[in-house]
């Protein structure tokens, strides 16, 4: 019964990831793009925890905390830049 809702749900995150892709392309602004991207992000986490909770190794739990780092650190990058124009001051 687990695995048949971890496949749904699966399914549920793939159709939320080809939306935010569809968000990213067409974003009528940055703001927008800066957004789908940083969902995104979360999505694949998402992904990557339940194919770890599908296969049952803590190997992947690692990896969802590596990309939700870089998603972050990422995210308040661009919105840096896009605020200031500049990274580093």
């Amino acid at each position: 019964m687990l695995n048949l809702t971890i496949i749904i749900v699966a399914v549920c995150i793939c159709i939320a990831l080809i939306l935010n892709l569809w968000r990213l392309l067409q974003g009528p602004s940055i703001s927008d793009r800066i957004l789908a991207l940083d969902t995104m992000y979360i999505n694949a986490i998402a992904l990557i925890l339940l194919y770890g909770i599908y296969i049952k190794s803590a190997l992947y739990f690692e990896a969802a905390v590596l990309i939700a780092m870089l998603g972050f650190v990422s995210t308040a990058a661009l919105c840096k830049y896009l605020l200031r124009g500049d990274i580093i001051e």
